[in-house]
């Protein structure tokens, strides 16, 4: 059925344990103030998604070990998780502050990350990137080969583990081997700027099985093979490679969300209190709206036009001043990275000056806050915001997109997503924009606060449908059902 959503999720396809493996893990021990160890449970979608699959089936998650005290609490690397209930280990691979520099801050997230969302002018492949990249990828290969059963499927996740698959490969010829790419796959045009694209595709080759968010991007996947490799035999419509007798299987398999989770902690959650913490009680007057963004301070997120659209909508509607405000929730990433670093710096001077041109004693136009806010307090506040803004440049899918419509369950909501988002695929009942159309942008905003009731609920609706259909637990189910038709 080509490279769309692979049939319906059949969840006794899902092995009874595997190995999964990712450059973050999820759960890592740090040293606090007082010398005691803290166990940390990493957040985000992936986490969600597969932790609790590894506590029902078991198995071994293979993971950096990036804490400062991961390594002390581990025996021969590997620590049983949850610390509360262990259901599966957890295998930690040790990296070295140069390998942290090459692989992570390097190659991954300078050479990757803006190649994948097609922004090629940041592309730096310094050679030790490549050289660091490669030799990480061979550190997690050796763990691999440690903690794998015969028989065990070995699942990668994402862009930090390109090579890696072939690496297991050539030690393990009959393994089940599949990959999930989280981010975006560009178009040929745009992968051929990378100087060793031939050698990531021969290590996602080695995959039986590769899933992405979207079947433009399975797609664009496809195209880049028949590309590189003359001699392949690529087939659009199955959605298959076959190179040198192997088979792989292409897929769309959308990453959605724990739709009842989060449901769940919104009804929980004091939309008072929570306002009260973000917008602090002097400004947390009710009768004020609120608009919301949520996002890491990465460069793809379209942070800086969005500000804009909002100093735009306020300057020709003056009437709006006072009438919402719109709250930044940010979170620092990568600043490892000097372009990071000047990233943040430009989004917090575009608030201040929008707050200078436009705050009154009585109105903050923009809340902005890095604070840490638990799943609970973030919930509450999408329940609190009428509006939320997802504007990306591109984005892989972006969970937050989902999350925001299941959390208003008191039936009021509009969400402006961007076109661009892999999101905007699967999603009914969004307001879609082009990221870099400045006065679209305002313009959605505008229409999202003044939709009538009727069409609020029609929409929120329709989009919170969409993201049922997602349910993380689905998404695991349809990636392995896959292989059946192999």
């Amino acid at each position: 059925m080509g490279p769309g959503v692979s049939g319906n999720a059949q969840n006794d396809a899902v092995p009874d344990s595997l190995v999964v493996v990712s450059n973050r893990e999820p759960y890592s021990h740090e040293q606090d103030g007082d010398g005691e160890i803290q166990v940390q449970s990493a957040a985000g979608g992936l986490t969600s998604a597969l932790d609790p699959v590894m506590q029902s089936r078991g198995g071994t998650w293979v993971a950096w070990g990036s804490g400062d005290a991961d390594m002390a609490v581990a025996d021969e690397g590997i620590v049983e998780v949850p610390p509360s209930d262990p259901a599966y280990d957890l295998k930690r691979v040790p990296l070295s502050d140069a390998a942290v520099q090459g692989y992570y801050y390097g190659y991954a997230n300078q050479v990757l990350w803006p190649l994948c969302h097609e922004d090629t002018g940041r592309i730096w492949a310094e050679p030790a990137y490549w050289e660091q990249y490669r030799a990480v990828n061979e550190q997690f290969a050796e763990a691999v080969d440690t903690v794998a059963d015969a028989g065990q499927p070995v699942w990668f996740q994402d862009y930090h583990l390109t090579l890696a698959p072939r690496l297991v490969r050539e030690r393990r010829p009959d393994a089940t081997l599949l990959q999930f790419w989280h981010i975006p796959w560009p178009a040929p045009s745009v992968f051929r700027h990378c100087p060793h694209s031939d050698a990531l595709l021969d290590g996602l080759l080695a995959c039986d099985i590769i899933g992405f968010h979207t079947a433009g991007y399975a797609e664009q996947f496809l195209h880049c093979v028949d590309s590189a490799f003359p001699a392949a035999t690529v087939d659009t419509d199955s959605g298959t490679v076959t190179r040198a007798g192997d088979t792989t299987r292409v897929i769309a398999n959308p990453l959605g969300i724990d739709v009842e989770g989060v449901r769940d902690r919104a009804r929980t959650a004091d939309v008072g209190s929570v306002r009260d913490t973000v917008l602090g009680g002097s400004r947390s007057d009710t009768s004020i709206r609120l608009a919301l963004g949520v996002e890491r301070l990465d460069y793809s997120k379209g942070i800086p036009e969005r500000i804009e659209a909002l100093a735009h909508l306020w300057d020709r509607r003056p009437d709006l001043r006072g009438e919402f405000t719109y709250v930044q929730k940010a979170s620092r990433t990568r600043e490892g990275i000097a372009a990071y670093r000047r990233y943040r710096a430009d989004v917090v001077d575009a608030i201040e000056r929008v707050n200078d041109r436009f705050g009154t004693d009585d109105w903050q136009p923009i809340v902005y806050t890095e604070a840490n806010l638990d799943n609970e307090t973030l919930a509450g506040l999408y329940r609190a915001a009428e509006v939320a803004v997802v504007t990306p440049h591109r984005d892989g899918m972006n969970l937050v997109a989902h999350e925001y419509p299941v959390a208003c369950t008191d039936g009021d909501g509009a969400l402006v997503l961007s076109e661009l988002a892999g999101a905007a695929t699967h999603l009914d009942g969004a307001l879609t924009v082009n990221p870099h159309d400045i006065e679209a942008i305002a313009d959605a905003i505008e229409r999202a606060l003044e939709l009538d009731e009727a069409e609020t609920s029609d929409r929120l609706s329709r989009l919170q449908h969409s993201v049922e259909t997602l349910d993380s637990a689905e998404w695991v189910a349809r990636q392995f059902s896959a292989g059946q038709s192999l």
